[in-house]
């Protein structure tokens, strides 16, 4: 092994330890203060009760709901499209795509805050329109505008996946006779299927981690929605808008309650991927 290569491995394996170490102690910090709620057993109150600090109700269900509803509505939407556009750019038309590709990239590098302000002024007037009741304000306009951010994520890994697939491959299956329907079942999903799972896990962690869209155009609404039209608020949103004077008090404590479960749902969220992508295969 080469002098070099020995550095490259080193510094890629302190780079990971880093990473991994960091993640940890955010996990740690969030516990540490956390710890006062757990101890005292109100832990199970504030995941299942409303929200209400007047009446001394500190629960996130509706938080966890909202957070349900809106990410996961916004991978449903994000998906098709995402998995779709990937196809147009590596197989249906590798010459055009690039255009295209370059506009995704250029999609990445749009800051959140403009994504929020196109849907307050166009969607959300659009979705209220089309609703008939309501501000607009709502899963649908929230996780609308989270599908459009999350998407240009899921269409880079999704094309980098399907151009890695073997070009022998692909021209056995044509000199063949297979169709254009068989390669892409029996050859193209098959060996792109990692990627995609990858580009997956990661938009999905974007989607139930945003805070920004969800909090321009979820409504806020702190009361368990019925639909997609209701109004909701996210566990992020959530810890950004409790504003306690009292850092001793269970509304401030509550925030870190909203970030361990994030993070659990996260992580159930990815395992939950995983395992699917592993009985598919």
């Amino acid at each position: 092994m080469h002098r070099g290569e020995r550095l490259a491995r080193r510094v890629f394996f302190i780079a990971s330890l880093l990473s991994v170490s960091v993640g940890l102690a955010v996990l740690g910090f969030m516990a540490a203060l956390g710890l006062p709620v757990l101890e005292s057993g109100m832990l199970w109150p504030i995941l299942t009760d409303p929200w209400s600090p007047d009446h001394g109700q500190f629960g996130i269900a509706a938080m966890i709901v909202g957070t349900v509803y809106i990410a996961g509505l916004s991978l449903v939407f994000a998906f098709p499209v995402s998995l779709g556009t990937a196809f147009y750019i590596e197989v249906v038309r590798p010459a055009r795509g690039r255009v295209l590709e370059k506009l995704v990239h250029l999609m990445t590098a749009i800051p959140t805050v403009i994504y929020g302000f196109v849907g307050v002024f166009l969607l959300v007037p659009l979705v209220r329109d089309l609703g008939g009741q309501g501000s607009g304000m709502c899963i649908l306009s929230a996780s609308l505008m989270l599908s459009v951010l999350i998407a240009p994520t899921m269409i880079l890994f999704f094309a980098r996946s399907i151009a890695r697939v073997p070009k022998s491959h692909l021209n056995a299956v044509a000199a063949l006779g297979g169709t254009g329907y068989q390669k892409t079942v029996y050859v193209i999903l098959p060996h792109a299927w990692p990627g995609i799972l990858t580009g997956l896990v990661l938009a999905m962690g974007r989607a139930m981690g945003d805070t920004l869209i969800a909090l321009m155009l979820g409504g806020n609404a702190v009361a368990a929605p019925s639909s997609i039209m209701d109004s909701a608020r996210t566990l992020t949103a959530h810890i950004a808008l409790v504003i306690a004077a009292d850092f001793d008090s269970i509304e401030f404590k509550t925030i870190f309650i909203c970030g361990l479960t994030l993070y659990a749902m996260t992580g159930l969220g990815i395992l939950g991927v995983r395992l699917c992508g592993g009985r598919g295969q």
